[in-house]
Protein backbone atom coordinates (compact mmCIF):
# COMPACT_ATOMS: atom_id res chain seq x y z
CA UNK A 1 0.00 0.00 0.00
CA UNK A 2 1.38 3.39 -0.96
CA UNK A 3 2.19 5.64 2.02
CA UNK A 4 2.56 9.39 2.40
CA UNK A 5 1.18 12.03 4.76
CA UNK A 6 -1.97 13.90 5.66
CA UNK A 7 -1.96 17.50 6.74
CA UNK A 8 -4.90 19.50 8.09
CA UNK A 9 -5.39 22.46 10.44
CA UNK A 10 -6.97 22.28 13.99
CA UNK A 11 -8.76 24.33 16.53
CA UNK A 12 -9.52 28.00 16.69
CA UNK A 13 -11.16 27.46 20.10
CA UNK A 14 -8.92 28.68 22.92
CA UNK A 15 -8.02 25.83 25.25
CA UNK A 16 -6.12 25.83 28.55
CA UNK A 17 -2.47 24.83 28.38
CA UNK A 18 -2.28 21.08 28.65
CA UNK A 19 -0.29 19.25 31.28
CA UNK A 20 2.81 17.56 29.92
CA UNK A 21 3.74 14.05 30.97
CA UNK A 22 6.97 12.09 30.74
CA UNK A 23 7.27 8.31 30.46
CA UNK A 24 9.68 6.19 32.49
CA UNK A 25 12.11 5.85 29.57
CA UNK A 26 12.58 9.62 29.23
CA UNK A 27 12.70 10.18 32.99
CA UNK A 28 15.31 7.43 33.27
CA UNK A 29 17.51 9.12 30.65
CA UNK A 30 17.34 12.43 32.53
CA UNK A 31 18.06 10.85 35.93
CA UNK A 32 20.64 8.43 34.50
CA UNK A 33 18.95 5.39 36.06
CA UNK A 34 17.01 2.45 34.66
CA UNK A 35 13.30 2.68 33.74
CA UNK A 36 12.66 0.04 36.41
CA UNK A 37 14.15 2.35 39.03
CA UNK A 38 11.87 5.18 37.92
CA UNK A 39 8.88 2.81 38.10
CA UNK A 40 9.86 1.86 41.65
CA UNK A 41 10.16 5.53 42.63
CA UNK A 42 6.64 6.14 41.37
CA UNK A 43 5.19 3.02 43.01
CA UNK A 44 6.83 3.91 46.34
CA UNK A 45 5.61 7.50 46.21
CA UNK A 46 9.12 8.94 45.95
CA UNK A 47 8.28 10.49 42.58
CA UNK A 48 4.74 11.68 41.96
CA UNK A 49 3.19 9.92 38.98
CA UNK A 50 0.25 7.85 37.76
CA UNK A 51 -0.61 4.90 35.53
CA UNK A 52 -2.41 5.15 32.21
CA UNK A 53 -5.24 2.72 31.30
CA UNK A 54 -2.63 0.53 29.58
CA UNK A 55 -0.44 0.42 32.69
CA UNK A 56 2.19 2.90 31.55
CA UNK A 57 3.59 5.13 34.29
CA UNK A 58 3.59 8.86 33.62
CA UNK A 59 5.11 11.81 35.49
CA UNK A 60 3.83 15.34 35.08
CA UNK A 61 6.54 17.73 33.89
CA UNK A 62 6.11 20.04 36.88
CA UNK A 63 6.44 17.13 39.32
CA UNK A 64 9.57 15.90 37.56
CA UNK A 65 11.08 19.38 37.71
CA UNK A 66 10.36 19.58 41.45
CA UNK A 67 11.89 16.13 41.97
CA UNK A 68 15.06 17.08 40.09
CA UNK A 69 15.43 20.32 42.04
CA UNK A 70 14.85 18.53 45.37
CA UNK A 71 17.60 16.03 44.58
CA UNK A 72 19.96 18.65 43.12
CA UNK A 73 19.87 17.06 39.67
CA UNK A 74 20.20 18.91 36.37
CA UNK A 75 16.92 20.03 34.80
CA UNK A 76 16.88 19.63 30.98
CA UNK A 77 15.99 22.67 28.84
CA UNK A 78 12.66 21.21 27.70
CA UNK A 79 11.51 21.18 31.33
CA UNK A 80 12.83 24.63 32.20
CA UNK A 81 11.68 26.26 28.99
CA UNK A 82 8.29 24.66 28.31
CA UNK A 83 7.41 22.36 25.42
CA UNK A 84 10.67 21.43 23.77
CA UNK A 85 9.33 18.35 22.05
CA UNK A 86 6.44 17.19 19.91
CA UNK A 87 3.24 15.66 21.25
CA UNK A 88 1.91 12.52 19.57
CA UNK A 89 -1.59 11.11 20.12
CA UNK A 90 -1.67 7.34 19.57
CA UNK A 91 -5.16 5.86 19.18
CA UNK A 92 -5.85 2.10 19.26
CA UNK A 93 -8.51 0.00 20.99
CA UNK A 94 -6.22 -3.03 21.38
CA UNK A 95 -4.60 -2.57 24.83
CA UNK A 96 -1.72 -4.90 24.00
CA UNK A 97 -0.90 -3.20 20.72
CA UNK A 98 -1.26 0.27 22.24
CA UNK A 99 1.04 -0.59 25.14
CA UNK A 100 3.63 -2.12 22.81
CA UNK A 101 3.42 0.84 20.42
CA UNK A 102 3.96 3.37 23.20
CA UNK A 103 6.92 1.38 24.53
CA UNK A 104 8.44 1.16 21.04
CA UNK A 105 8.11 4.93 20.61
CA UNK A 106 9.64 5.61 24.03
CA UNK A 107 12.60 3.34 23.26
CA UNK A 108 13.17 4.98 19.89
CA UNK A 109 15.17 8.12 19.15
CA UNK A 110 11.97 10.16 18.83
CA UNK A 111 11.91 12.93 21.45
CA UNK A 112 8.14 13.06 21.79
CA UNK A 113 5.48 13.08 24.46
CA UNK A 114 2.96 10.28 23.89
CA UNK A 115 -0.73 10.66 24.74
CA UNK A 116 -2.87 7.51 24.53
CA UNK A 117 -6.52 7.05 23.55
CA UNK A 118 -8.56 3.87 23.01
CA UNK A 119 -11.71 5.27 21.36
CA UNK A 120 -12.57 7.84 18.73
CA UNK A 121 -14.30 10.10 21.24
CA UNK A 122 -11.34 9.97 23.63
CA UNK A 123 -9.05 10.72 20.70
CA UNK A 124 -11.03 13.84 19.79
CA UNK A 125 -10.92 15.02 23.40
CA UNK A 126 -7.17 14.45 23.69
CA UNK A 127 -6.47 16.08 20.33
CA UNK A 128 -8.41 19.14 21.43
CA UNK A 129 -6.61 19.18 24.77
CA UNK A 130 -3.00 18.73 23.69
CA UNK A 131 -3.05 20.03 20.09
CA UNK A 132 -0.53 17.41 18.92
CA UNK A 133 2.08 17.51 16.21
CA UNK A 134 1.14 14.02 15.03
CA UNK A 135 -1.86 11.67 15.31
CA UNK A 136 -1.40 7.91 14.83
CA UNK A 137 -4.94 6.65 14.30
CA UNK A 138 -6.17 3.06 14.19
CA UNK A 139 -8.68 2.56 11.39
CA UNK A 140 -11.18 0.47 13.39
CA UNK A 141 -12.30 1.76 16.79
CA UNK A 142 -15.28 0.68 18.92
CA UNK A 143 -17.21 3.93 18.50
CA UNK A 144 -15.86 5.94 15.55
CA UNK A 145 -13.67 4.69 12.72
CA UNK A 146 -10.78 6.70 11.32
CA UNK A 147 -12.82 8.46 8.60
CA UNK A 148 -15.41 9.54 11.18
CA UNK A 149 -12.73 10.90 13.51
CA UNK A 150 -11.13 12.81 10.66
CA UNK A 151 -14.50 14.18 9.57
CA UNK A 152 -14.97 15.59 13.08
CA UNK A 153 -11.53 17.19 12.92
CA UNK A 154 -12.41 18.84 9.62
CA UNK A 155 -15.74 20.29 10.73
CA UNK A 156 -16.17 24.02 10.02
CA UNK A 157 -14.74 26.25 12.74
CA UNK A 158 -12.02 23.81 13.72
CA UNK A 159 -8.34 23.93 12.88
CA UNK A 160 -5.71 21.23 13.21
CA UNK A 161 -2.00 21.74 12.77
CA UNK A 162 -0.88 18.13 12.78
CA UNK A 163 0.30 15.25 10.67
CA UNK A 164 -2.10 12.28 10.65
CA UNK A 165 -1.28 8.63 10.01
CA UNK A 166 -3.79 5.78 9.77
CA UNK A 167 -2.58 2.39 10.97
CA UNK A 168 -4.71 -0.66 10.23
CA UNK A 169 -4.89 -4.41 10.50
CA UNK A 170 -6.81 -4.35 7.24
CA UNK A 171 -9.47 -2.27 5.52
CA UNK A 172 -11.60 -2.42 2.36
CA UNK A 173 -10.02 -0.92 -0.74
CA UNK A 174 -12.81 1.64 -0.94
CA UNK A 175 -12.01 2.76 2.62
CA UNK A 176 -8.41 3.50 1.66
CA UNK A 177 -9.65 5.42 -1.37
CA UNK A 178 -12.01 7.40 0.87
CA UNK A 179 -9.22 8.26 3.29
CA UNK A 180 -7.05 9.52 0.46
CA UNK A 181 -9.93 11.62 -0.83
CA UNK A 182 -10.09 13.20 2.63
CA UNK A 183 -6.40 14.03 2.38
CA UNK A 184 -4.90 11.07 4.24
CA UNK A 185 -1.70 9.90 2.63
CA UNK A 186 0.00 7.85 5.34
CA UNK A 187 -1.73 4.47 5.58
CA UNK A 188 0.29 1.65 7.13
CA UNK A 189 -0.65 -1.97 7.72
CA UNK A 190 0.19 -3.22 11.20
CA UNK A 191 1.85 -6.24 9.60
CA UNK A 192 4.67 -3.92 8.50
CA UNK A 193 5.79 -3.88 12.14
CA UNK A 194 6.14 -1.19 14.76
CA UNK A 195 9.59 -0.05 13.58
CA UNK A 196 7.96 0.86 10.26
CA UNK A 197 5.36 2.92 12.12
CA UNK A 198 8.10 4.72 14.06
CA UNK A 199 9.99 5.40 10.82
CA UNK A 200 6.84 6.87 9.28
CA UNK A 201 6.30 8.97 12.40
CA UNK A 202 9.83 10.31 12.16
CA UNK A 203 9.30 11.34 8.54
CA UNK A 204 5.92 12.91 9.32
CA UNK A 205 7.38 15.01 12.12
CA UNK A 206 10.26 16.04 9.88
CA UNK A 207 7.84 17.14 7.17
CA UNK A 208 5.80 19.13 9.64
CA UNK A 209 8.84 21.01 10.90
CA UNK A 210 9.97 21.70 7.34
CA UNK A 211 6.54 22.99 6.25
Amino acid sequence: MRTSHFRVIWGSVSLPKHKRYWGTQRVARVCQVSPATVANWIDQGLLKGHKTPTGRRRVEAEDLTAFLHAHEMAVPPELEGGNGHDVVVVVDDDPGYLKAMVLTIERSDLDVEVVEAATGVDALLEIGRVQPSLIVLDYSLPDLNAPQVIQRLLEPGRRLDAEVMVVTGGMPDEAAVGLRQMGVKVILNKSAGMPAVVDAMREALRRRKAA
